[in-house]
């Protein structure tokens, strides 16, 4: 059997998703949200973020949110903090929120330059103007190992796509500095907010990292779904490492989530949380979820937004694998997404629906 790399997975419904949504959405819903999130076996949640709320009014309310939700033990609860102000707004909250810190300090950059000054105005040479400072109180901490990384790695709404070698040059310039000080570079952080992965671009941009530095064996993904290729880059990641490689993973439920800078907005969208720990239990990997349960979160999710949500499994059931889960063969007619509920809600989801054969069809014999 195939040894696949191990997944750690983030819950981004919360702070990716909700940052694109309407910003009336009552707290006591979202509350609701998420203590029905901590019942579902995920074990890394972001809550939401600490930002203005003059640029993202949907988080006005964190605040009150963290004030009233109860927090389970054993999940990791984090939040975006985007500057020193909102760090010292998130420290009032420490527990439970895990004030997050990378493992190993990283040298990044955003590979458009149009996107970092619309979303944090600043240019892309800046952020590299940070990168000496970075590496020298690295190097005074006694670091051992280091990171590398890149945002908007495949390709800009706004500059078209970025090449292999566009890549690999940008992330050679930071492997270059750590090689100096003689820290190893251990992990690398590739960012997609503009939704330009391509599974075969995924995979060639994956295999060469690893050609090339061996040492690295820590991969941090964050794709966006806005042009449907989100689940098959995660797979063809997937694929692409290794049992000793750990990959990190980051989508939302219901696949809701979009950033405002991006041009797609609501759009967007990421991996659905839902159809990734469907595909993940199928290829064996364990996620110690409860698949019915985060299935209840979508559909808790779409009352509060008045919409479909773009997950699939949320809508159609996972595959019914074992005997007990196979579908009545004499079911009547399912032709509405309220009606294909049964496979959570049972026969009274389809109560009333045409049967157009004449006599009753026999259930299949379990070998």
């Amino acid at each position: 059997m195939r040894q696949w790399p191990r997944v750690e997975y983030k819950e981004e419904g919360m702070r990716e998703g909700m940052q694109i949504e309407d910003v009336n959405i009552p707290v006591e819903k979202k509350v609701r949200l998420l203590e029905a999130l901590s019942e579902t076996g995920l074990k890394s949640i972001v809550v939401g973020s600490f930002v203005s709320p003059k640029y993202t009014p949907q988080m006005a309310c964190i605040d009150e949110l963290l004030r009233r939700f109860r927090p389970k033990p054993g999940i990791t609860y984090t939040a975006l903090v985007a500057n020193p102000r909102g760090e010292e707004r998130a420290r009032a909250y420490s527990p439970p929120l895990t004030l997050e810190r990378e493992p190993v300090p990283y040298l990044r950059c955003h590979m458009c330059d149009v996107f970092v000054r619309r979303n944090f105005n600043r240019s892309q040479a800046q952020e590299i103007e940070r990168w000496p400072q970075i590496v020298a109180r690295a190097k005074e901490k006694g670091n051992k190992a280091a990171g590398i990384g890149i945002n908007a790695a495949w390709g800009s709404n706004f500059l078209g796509p970025f090449t292999l070698d566009q890549r690999m040059e940008m992330l050679g310039r930071q492997h270059a500095m750590w090689n100096e000080v003689g820290i190893p570079v251990t992990h690398v952080s590739l960012g997609d907010p503009m939704s330009w992965n391509f599974p075969h671009e995924v995979e060639e941009t994956l295999r060469t990292i690893k050609e090339r530095w061996p040492t690295i064996s820590h991969f941090k993904l964050h794709f966006h779904n806005a042009r449907g290729m989100g689940m098959s880059s995660t797979y063809a990641a997937l694929r692409s490492l290794e049992a000793s490689d750990t990959v990190y993973l980051d989508g939302s439920i219901g696949g809701i989530g979009g950033c405002p800078y991006c041009g797609n907005g609501r759009a967007t969208g990421m991996v659905a949380t839902e159809d990734l720990m469907h595909l993940l239990e199928r290829m064996g990997i364990e996620t110690g979820v409860d698949l019915g349960r985060i299935i209840d979160c979508v559909w808790m999710l779409e009352e509060m937004l008045g919409r479909p949500a773009m997950g699939h499994v949320s809508k159609a059931g996972p595959c019914p694998v074992d005997s007990k889960d196979w579908y009545d063969p004499n079911m009547p007619f399912v032709e509405t997404f309220e009606q294909a509920r049964h496979f959570r809600l049972g026969p009274s989801a389809y109560r009333g629906g045409i049967k157009p054969w004449k006599e009753p069809i026999p259930k299949p014999k379990v070998a």
